[in-house]
């Protein structure tokens, strides 16, 4: 046998797993032949050769094939290593390979599947379709045991009789009497075109298969080999504290890939990952294999997010519960439909977040739902009963300071105390309803804000410094939107997302028309053309589910608040005192009077504090005796929105309110007083047609001349208030074509001059907004009382 054809036909990939070496997700590992503390050896897959850089090692300097691997870990001749690598090759080779001696049929069924799954493995490395396959499930084949099954391992060399009566025999292929154009019996391949994993027994020995096709996305999507037994990824090991549970092998499979993010979060190493076989697999041979775990602490369901599997867990957490009843018992839950298209769609740091926020549903004798983020000491913990289950704090230091400042009074002004530590300055009642707006994305109806300003007034910044108080992996920022992306998003990608839109004036009106439908229905469905297996043009129907909450930034805010339903037109504040206090805000933080650690210290707060809440439906048993004042503007949507920020605002509270036995929070009084305070200034808009820049401008306007007879040119005021010139210009326009101003002489080369021609009592109004609004919440304060 030639060297040429070993190296040929012998993968470094097989190699590294015939001695158990994993490189890790740089291709490096610790060199074998030396002692490495840090990996030094980095792997080359294409060349199928290893390099070891430290010049400890008896290698270092020379490249390594796979014979001179084999060399020097068998500590042989290169005689002794070329037979060696001469039996990995048997029974087994790449097509056109070198011919091997026939396989006898005395061999195991371990050692047998054990080959072809080597085989299976080896295939991956030359297809590319596959490795596209995985790549486009998110899966490492360089990380994860995994091989592919062209359904070619009996043809040419390989065809041996020895080699087809073992397949027929384990169900590789299957003997239905047919024959083929050539005249020899003919064969049905079983997993033909699919990716290939393997089933372990207790000795790490391959005793099963399972088959994924690639191909046939509708029907026959699973195969298993008869007579399954075995684990996927192998019997967990017996000092094993944590195990999760995946519903699948192909989600199992995602979390090996994470694995030192997973033993980061539980803060331990002997965490393990068992796959099921579906919401009806865990067999007894896995729960005998979870019985032998004698230092288990804690079993963690990591089940598809949907009604089988949320089933699945209740079933199974009581059977575990009455084989251990010392077990703790808890789920993740997924912002997907599972753990791999959660991996598909978003940073694997996700799962931090998901552990962490991970809901117990058993902890001690006692059934008890809760996050983990809220349990202090897990082993000093009383069962808890009745309907008010409030949440405990875990042992790390921000958690406990989260939930105990959401379990405190006044919340909503400790609350906006934070958000200016934060960094955003002033603007206090509408960076608080900016806050409740954003934060409804974890509610089933989010809520929208628009941020109306004058050009340069911090409308961006604002909505900006808000999204960063939300989890980052959680806010979508755009700058612009063209006609068709928010088409082209996957189904679940905008569910339960924040999305940011620095210029809504950029947004052409298709644009405009996708965000309009996705803000009032949460739904998007276009019909597209792909490309079906023969290549032939079909079409087919796409969706998009957008449940998010948005703020979006526009100098003309009336225009898309009367376009789009369920947004809130907030104003940014345009006066000379709010310039001071950011004027003098800059120049002490260029003066370094203002840490920027307690700034990035009061975000992470308020991120750790959203990370808290949980969502829960809300009873406003108040709803039916709530108004509006007569002089509000589209009345009815601004009553659903005023509903909407009293859910909010009880949301928010949720550590502060009774649960009903649906699970319900209930609205208090004190809610509806925080959510009229906090919108008041939304409402006062509604009811004025001016919208807020303009507002904010015509009642600087008024107070520079005084009454109605002063007249005044453009110049004077530009200079006066400190206004661009084609900010001014869109004002007088504005104002002119409302009456509330008009012509009063002059000249276009000289100067026109205008008075005030309706001289309206804006603060009068407000009075009486804001005194039927309290009248109302006084009144059901003293009905209460009664």
């Amino acid at each position: 046998m030639e060297i040429q054809e070993i190296k040929q036909n012998l993968t470094l990939a097989t190699i590294l797993h015939h001695y158990g070496l994993k490189p890790d997700k740089n291709n490096r590992l610790q060199c074998p032949f030396h002692e490495d503390k840090t990996p030094s050896m980095q792997v080359y897959y294409k060349t199928h050769t290893a390099y070891c850089f430290s010049s400890n090692c008896k290698t270092h300097g020379k490249s390594l094939d796979v014979i001179d691997i084999v060399m020097h870990k068998e500590n042989v001749t290169k005689h002794e290593a070329i037979n060696k690598c001469v039996e990995m090759l048997r029974p087994l080779t790449p097509k056109g390979g070198i011919k091997t001696q026939p396989m006898k049929l005395t061999q195991s069924r371990e050692q047998f599947l054990g080959n072809m799954f080597q085989y299976f493995k080896n295939a991956v490395h030359s297809s590319k379709p596959t490795q596209e396959y995985l790549q486009s499930r998110a899966l490492d084949f360089k990380q994860i045991e995994v091989g592919y099954n062209a359904g070619q391992f009996h043809h040419g060399t390989r065809k041996e009789e020895s080699l087809i009566n073992q397949c027929v025999e384990y169900g590789l292929l299957i003997d239905k009497n047919i024959v083929g154009r050539t005249g020899e019996k003919a064969y049905n391949i079983f997993g033909k075109w699919s990716i290939v994993f393997p089933l372990k027994n207790r000795h790490e020995q391959v005793v099963s298969l399972y088959f994924r096709s690639i191909l046939n996305e509708k029907e026959s999507k699973h195969f298993y080999l008869k007579n399954r037994t075995g684990l996927y990824p192998n019997y967990p090991k017996k000092e094993t504290r944590k195990l999760i549970l995946t519903e699948s092998i192909i989600d199992c499979a995602s979390l090996l890939q994470i694995t030192e993010i997973i033993q980061k979060t539980l803060d331990t190493e002997l965490v393990e990952v068992l796959a099921c076989y579906g919401t009806n697999g865990l067999n007894e041979e896995i729960q005998n294999a979870i019985l032998d775990l004698k230092e288990l602490e804690e079993i963690i369901f990591a089940f598809d997010n949907d009604e089988a599997g949320n089933e699945a867990v209740k079933k199974y957490a009581n059977q575990l519960r009455i084989t251990n009843g010392k077990l703790r018992i808890s789920t993740v839950e997924l912002p997907s439909k599972d753990i791999n298209e959660t991996l598909q769609l978003h940073e694997p740091e996700i799962f931090t977040e998901l552990l962490e926020k991970r809901k117990f549903v058993f902890l001690s004798n006692d059934t008890l739902l809760g996050k983990i983020s809220e349990i202090e000491d897990l082993d000093n913990i009383n069962p808890i009963e009745g309907e008010n289950i409030r949440e405990l704090q875990v042992k790390s230091q921000k958690p406990s300071t989260a939930i105990d400042f959401l379990k405190a009074k006044d919340l909503l002004k400790r609350l906006g105390i934070e958000i200016g530590k934060a960094g955003i300055v002033g603007e206090e009642n509408s960076r608080l309803l900016l806050f409740l707006i954003i934060v409804s994305y974890l509610n089933k109806h989010p809520i929208h804000g628009i941020v109306q300003g004058s050009s340069g007034s911090g409308k961006t910044h604002i909505i900006s410094r808000i999204a960063d108080l939300m989890p980052s992996e959680d806010v979508l920022r755009f700058t612009r939107i063209t006609e068709s992306s928010l088409y082209n998003w996957g189904e679940f990608d905008l569910f339960q997302k924040i999305i940011i839109i620095e210029d809504l004036d950029g947004l052409k009106e298709d644009a405009l028309y996708a965000l309009r439908e996705l803000i009032s229905n949460q739904f998007l469905s276009s019909s597209v053309s792909i490309k079906d297996k023969k290549g032939n043009n079909k079409s087919a129907k796409k969706e998009v589910k957008g449940q998010f909450s948005s703020l979006s930034a526009t100098t003309k805010g009336e225009t898309y608040e009367d376009n789009m339903s369920r947004s809130f037109l907030i104003a940014v504040d345009e006066s000379k005192e709010q310039t001071q206090r950011i004027i003098s805000h800059q120049n002490r933080r260029n003066a370094g009077e203002i840490d920027p650690k307690a700034q990035q210290k009061a975000v992470q707060f308020i991120q750790q504090m959203v990370r808290c809440l949980k969502y829960y439906e809300v009873i406003n048993p108040y709803a039916t005796r709530l108004e509006l004042p007569e002089k509000v503007h589209k009345v009815r949507r601004l009553n659903e929105m005023y509903q909407a920020v009293i859910k909010q605002v009880t949301f928010l509270n949720q550590h502060q309110r009774q649960l009903t036995k649906e699970n319900q929070l209930i609205t208090q009084i004190e809610d509806i007083e925080q959510a009229t305070e906090v919108l008041f200034e939304s409402i006062v808009l509604k009811v004025d047609e001016l919208d807020g820049s303009l507002r904010q401008f015509f009642e600087r306007l008024k107070k520079y001349v005084k009454n109605t007879d002063t007249p005044f040119t453009q110049r004077e005021i530009r200079q006066e208030l400190n206004i661009s010139k084609t900010q001014l210009q869109r004002f007088i326009n504005s104002l002119l074509e409302l009456e509330y101003i008009k012509y009063k002489g002059g000249f276009s080369n000289k100067g026109l001059k205008y008075v005030v021609d309706y001289w309206d009592n804006h603060q009068k109004l407000r009075t009486e907004i804001k005194g039927f609004l309290i009248k109302q919440i006084e009144q059901l304060k003293n009905e209460k009382k009664n």
